[in-house]
């Protein structure tokens, strides 16, 4: 039998399937110098990866499955450039990993570790989200603006585009068998953008996150733990010619809080725990190569404790130039000071810069930067 017809019909079926599929290769690479005036009453100088752009490498993958539909997938690793290590607490995938199916009409449904809404549509539009990285955060992160934790056993849902207008939802499992609502999350959001104007708002709820490693947020990945999290924000932007400014606003409620990865334990008896941020922000775009962004937040806190009410206040200040060699590559200088006041000697009484070497010994801080970033 002549077995060369099969072979050829083998191969053109093999090529035919694979030009209706890809699989991409990603990355991106962030490395820099830090110095820190105050770090528990020292100077500190650190090589630091990873704080404007996450280090990262990832797979994207799709098939064209007909009828306008598309099975999508992707897995997303994080890493710490200087050690080699793998981030997010030793995940290999951890900054996402899901699969979905693509509608040309309806959107997108993925399922897997994903970011929640609040990422997805407000942070963009935020120093920290959009340009600055991990030093621009609001205190502690408190708002996950910096994704401080990506969402398990996540099942979301993101339209597509009308004229501008994009909105979506995410809804998280316990996946604890008698605890349904045990370390679940659910969380909303929405984004406008058309004539140089974008507007987005989202909300966020986890109920007990981070109290077991198996639900919506993993013991070793979520910035607070708490009987009840809320977050919901809105963010607006404006360019005109080389000018953008832009204006944000988020609100954190956490109820019967325990404790924070950034300060420990909280007191005894702690009841409630709010932060309000405010942010105003702006970027000028020199050249083609080169853009100015400088940023300032103010945050109001307020502590219900055992022992009466704490409301100490924040106040941030951000600069950050930037300058493109080329369309991937770009090399950067950043400052962040940070001032907090009416702590009363709680755990909030130092200030702490999101990425620096640890909390001052003051209620004053500084950090400065300079790196480079490679896209791939």
């Amino acid at each position: 039998m002549n077995k060369l017809p099969l072979a050829c019909a083998g191969l053109l079926l093999s090529t035919s399937a694979i030009a209706q599929s890809s699989v991409t290769l990603y990355g991106l690479i962030d490395e820099g110098f830090g110095w820190t005036n105050n770090a528990g009453g020292n100077k500190a100088y650190q090589l630091q990866a990873g704080y404007v752009a996450g280090d990262r490498w990832g797979l994207k993958g799709v098939e064209d499955l007909g009828a306008g539909l598309s099975a999508i997938f992707t897995l997303e690793n994080g890493f710490d450039l200087n050690s080699g290590r793998l981030g997010q607490s030793g995940r290999m995938f951890g900054r996402q990993a899901y699969v979905g199916v693509k509608s040309q009409d309806f959107g997108t449904v993925t399922f897997g570790r994903q970011y929640d809404s609040i990422v997805d549509y407000v942070a963009p539009l935020t120093a920290n989200g959009g340009y600055g990285g991990f030093i621009f955060s609001h205190p502690f992160d408190n708002d996950n603006l910096d994704n401080s934790f990506r969402v398990d056993n996540a099942v979301k849902y993101s339209s597509i585009n009308y004229g501008g207008f994009r909105f979506g939802g995410l809804y998280a499992f316990s996946n604890q068998a008698g605890g349904f609502a045990n370390n679940r999350l659910y969380s909303v959001g929405a984004s406008y953008s058309g004539a140089g104007l974008a507007v987005a708002a989202g909300y966020l709820q986890a109920n007990s996150g981070g109290v077991n490693q198996g639900g919506a947020l993993a013991t070793d990945d979520t910035n607070f733990v708490a009987q009840r999290q809320q977050i919901w924000g809105a963010a607006v932007t404006y360019t005109f010619g080389q000018v953008m400014a832009g204006v944000n606003y988020e609100h954190t409620a956490l109820r019967n809080p325990v404790g924070s990865v950034y300060f420990g334990a909280l007191p005894p008896g702690s009841t409630f725990l709010k932060f309000d941020n405010f942010e105003v922000f702006g970027k000028y775009q020199v050249t083609p190569a080169v853009q100015l962004m400088a940023m300032y937040n103010f945050t109001e806190g307020s502590l219900d404790g055992g022992t009466g009410t704490t409301r100490p206040k924040w106040q941030q200040g951000g600069l950050q130039a930037d300058y493109f060699i080329s369309k991937r590559t770009d090399v950067y200088a950043q400052g962040v000071y940070q001032h907090v006041r009416q702590a009363d000697g709680t755990v909030f009484n130092n200030a702490y810069i999101a990425g620096a070497a640890s909390p001052s010994s003051s209620t004053s801080q500084l950090v400065l930067r300079v790196g480079i970033k490679h896209a791939f």
